[in-house]
């Protein structure tokens, strides 16, 4: 180099890095980590209630265990998801927003399963919104599995315990065991049974289900494959319960209830399970698919500093919005929660008793709907020449959980009742303002006695006997600060074997009492 020559440097461009790496990533685990604290913060009373359930349902203890699971399930795609760019997307935060408008709704009439299912859904939710499209697909099944995580299932226990009783009433007619049923009771010639709430088989439906989901997914690739095998963790505990409620009432039976009773009972149907989830694993096993290739590692997009300073700049921005997206509704929920206090009237009974009935105030029965605490309740006999019928009306105000109108334990008769068991359960109709109104219709027995009950549900003006219905009409009230005044409205009468006379007596005695009835709620409402 001549020494009069100039020695020109030029700044090098910036060489081309990871995007994402190790360090990038940690701090949007991070990000995702506070923003789920932060949802679990602002949405405590659910997240509490879950939790509660957990503890104290055995059903629904697996629920401790689906998050850690579902932890584990995204680490072992941390090298997979390092190759992605994140890549905030606008349809997170529709999707947020949908999903806190539902828990606003469910909030207000206090659906709770339907309210935790979606928090739970916010949390992929979030992902999607701030790590983008391509994250939330990879992450599809671990972020899905966390629904495993809502305590639901308890709208099953009626219609599985009915078909356990079926099922076990079929197949010892079938081995020639004389069989007296009357609803989920039944005589054998050796002793009564009966198939409560333990019996229906929840419990092993829902492990089963859990369980067969996770292994489906660990085991195989094609989604047919899955499919089949979770219908299979579905279809197999149901008839399984029915084989294991058959043979301990068999067991039983031939041991002169030696065997097969009380704690007993408990094991051989775990036992049982137990044997049944063996072999479904080992019938699934066989389908088994491995991958018979080994994929080279991808390797992460390159870009530059300035992109990356991009792509988390906006990541950043996403996570604000979605933090202030979830705070929403919760704020606005604590403001419709605003007590109403209106006074009551003193009775919520018809001042006048129906032409040609007289009210007097004894009661014909001992029997009490097994409903949530409620406001008032009040109840009122009629006569009418020897005719008994008696009114019981539970008004609901300011509800919430553990005092609502609608929920899955309220119920004409608990299952755990020592007395009175559902007989029967159907529906009639009756005409109230020129239109129909279909109202429940239930058999109760206690021994010898027999009790008609008519029941439907006054929700802020409106009637109806299905409460889902009557759900949306308190969610509609609510959320319009009309209130949540609701009533359960319960008519019975007493008969000795032939229901008919009583239904007939219903069907003059309710229609007359009505347009009082509906006057004095209405009034109450006010």
């Amino acid at each position: 180099m001549k020494p009069d020559q100039a020695l020109h440097l030029s700044p090098e461009p910036d060489p081309l890095i990871e995007p994402h790496n190790g360090s990038t990533w940690r701090l949007y685990t991070i990000l995702i980590a506070a923003l789920l604290l932060w949802l679990f913060a602002w949405y405590a009373d659910t997240t509490a209630s879950t939790v509660a359930i957990w503890y104290r349902s055995e059903t629904y203890a697996h629920g401790y265990l689906i998050f850690p699971i579902s932890a584990y399930l995204i680490w072992t795609q941390r090298h997979k998801i390092r190759t992605i760019r994140p890549e905030p997307n606008a349809w997170g935060i529709v999707a947020l927003i949908g999903l806190g408008s539902l828990w606003l709704i469910s909030d207000s009439v206090e659906a709770l399963v339907v309210s935790q299912y979606a928090l739970v859904g916010m949390v992929p939710a979030i992902v999607w919104a701030v790590l983008g499209r391509r994250v939330s697909v990879a992450l599809l099944f671990p972020l899905l599995f966390l629904l495993f995580a809502v305590p639901v299932g308890d709208f099953l226990l009626a219609p599985m315990m009915s078909f356990t009783a079926d099922f076990t009433v079929t197949a010892l007619r079938i081995t020639g065991v004389p069989v007296f049923r009357e609803g989920n009771f039944f005589t054998v010639p050796s002793g009564s049974w009966s198939v409560v709430e333990a019996c229906s088989g929840l419990r092993y439906l829902i492990a089963s289900l859990t369980l067969g989901c996770l292994f489906s997914y660990l085991t195989y690739r094609s989604i047919w494959r899955r499919a089949v095998f979770i219908g299979l963790s579905i279809f197999m505990p149901v008839i399984a319960n029915g084989l294991r409620a058959y043979m301990i009432v068999m067991i039983g039976h031939l041991s002169n209830n030696r065997l097969a009773t009380g704690v007993d009972h408990v094991i051989y149907g775990w036992v049982f399970f137990g044997f049944v989830m063996m072999l479904l694993f080992w019938i699934g096993s066989k389908w088994r698919e491995t991958d018979t290739t080994t994929e080279p590692r991808p390797k992460t997009q390159p870009g530059t500093r300035a992109t990356v300073q991009q792509a988390s700049s906006k990541v950043a921005v996403f996570a604000v919005l979605s933090a202030l997206t979830i705070a929403i509704w919760p704020s606005y929920a604590r403001h419709l929660d605003q007590a109403r206090d209106i006074p009551m009237p003193l009775s919520l009974l018809p001042s006048n008793a129906p032409e040609g009935w007289n009210a007097e105030s004894d009661r014909i029965t001992d029997w009490e709907p097994h409903f949530l605490t409620s406001e008032r309740t009040v109840r009122q006999t009629f006569n009418q020449h020897g005719t008994k019928v008696e009114v019981l009306i539970k008004y609901y105000r300011n509800q919430s959980q553990g005092a609502e109108l609608i929920n899955t334990n309220n119920q004409l008769v608990s299952t755990r009742d020592p007395r009175w068991a559902l007989a029967s359960d159907d529906s009639t109709v009756i005409q109230f303002r020129a239109m129909p109104l279909k109202v429940t219709k239930a058999t109760l027995r206690s021994g010898n006695s027999r009790l008609l009950v008519w029941n439907w549900y006054w929700i802020g003006g409106k009637y109806t006997s299905n409460a889902y219905l009557a759900k949306l009409y308190q969610a509609k009230a609510k959320i319009f600060g009309e209130g949540d005044d609701a009533a359960a409205i319960f008519v019975y009468t007493p008969f000795d074997e032939k229901p008919d006379a009583a239904n007939e007596v219903l069907h003059r005695f309710v229609p007359a009492v009505f347009p009082s009835l509906d006057l004095t709620l209405s009034s109450a409402k006010r």
